[in-house]
């Protein structure tokens, strides 16, 4: 099954390239990128011109939070890209009767399966970690701030878009190519969500605020990865720097804890079982 997947992973990698949504991305990135970087150089020359403080670095601040927004940002591009990759994984395919011959002979419904998502996640974490090292690139030469760990958050927001790519997939078992996208973006939105209720919660000081998050970040781990990927650029942080960055829609968010990696792993194992189990019940 691992060398039926790999063929269809490498299709699935050559059809993406000459997927003219890559080129869209592609595009808006190196806009994205370009005006980062502007932005970035603006806000340094202008906290480095203003007058300072004694109680903060206001370069850690404006750095984490600029670094924090490049995150987001980076994050629902690695979605758009997933969700165009697995719009018609499988049931858009197999409408048009593109998949019967294939899951019969040679191939099978599972090596289709680890094969289209091989590819997808290949392309949307290869992507992610590309724009976020590019971030950090401009983020460090243009405005002297480096993250306190840069190697973690890239990972945990490579690990976001691969959990993206699983649930797009399992929708496109389930739903029609454009159903399919909308909800992929109505859950990542909610996810969103709830991770700054989280932080509206902290700084209300409200514990049923505080809970919703934590319960729809589990059911959305995508969401506790960005978060913690955004708690890890600042982890050395503390007194009213640490206030001010946490507070922020981008800043320093919120420690998931030890149980996250392990909670993950169990969740992709989940949904790719409910995938299978969909797609095998599926007619073709």
């Amino acid at each position: 099954m691992i060398r039926d997947a790999n063929i269809v992973a490498g299709y699935a990698l050559r059809e993406a390239l000459r997927n003219r949504v890559l080129l869209v991305v592609v595009v808006l990135t190196v806009t994205f990128l370009g005006l980062y970087g502007w932005g970035t150089k603006e806000t340094f020359d202008a906290v480095t011109a203003g007058p300072s403080s004694p109680l903060i670095r206001e370069q850690t601040v404006a750095g984490a939070t600029l670094l924090g927004l490049a995150m987001f940002v980076t994050l629902f591009l690695g979605t758009v890209l997933a969700v165009f990759l697995t719009l018609n994984a499988v049931r858009g395919d197999a409408e048009r009767g593109l998949l019967q011959p294939l899951v019969v002979r040679p191939l099978g419904r599972g090596a289709l399966l680890l094969g289209r998502f091989t590819a997808a996640a290949v392309v949307c974490g290869s992507y992610v970690l590309l724009v976020y090292a590019g971030a950090v690139v401009l983020t460090s030469t243009l405005g002297d701030f480096r993250p306190d760990d840069v190697i973690t958050p890239g990972v945990m927001l490579a690990a976001a878009v691969l959990l993206i790519v699983a649930l797009a997939l399992l929708g496109s078992t389930i739903l029609s190519a454009t159903a399919n996208g909308i909800a992929v973006f109505m859950v990542f939105g909610a996810g969103l969500a709830a991770g700054l209720m989280g932080q509206i919660g902290e700084a209300l000081d409200s514990d049923t605020l505080i809970n919703i998050a934590d319960v729809s970040s589990w059911v959305l781990p995508f969401e506790a990865l960005y978060q913690q990927a955004l708690h890890e650029l600042t982890t050395s942080t503390s007194n009213f720097e640490r206030v001010i960055v946490t507070l922020g829609p981008f800043g320093g968010a919120r420690d998931a804890g030890a149980l996250l990696w392990p909670w993950t792993a169990f969740y992709a194992v989940l949904v790719a079982a409910a995938t299978f189990a969909r797609f095998r019940r599926m007619d073709l």
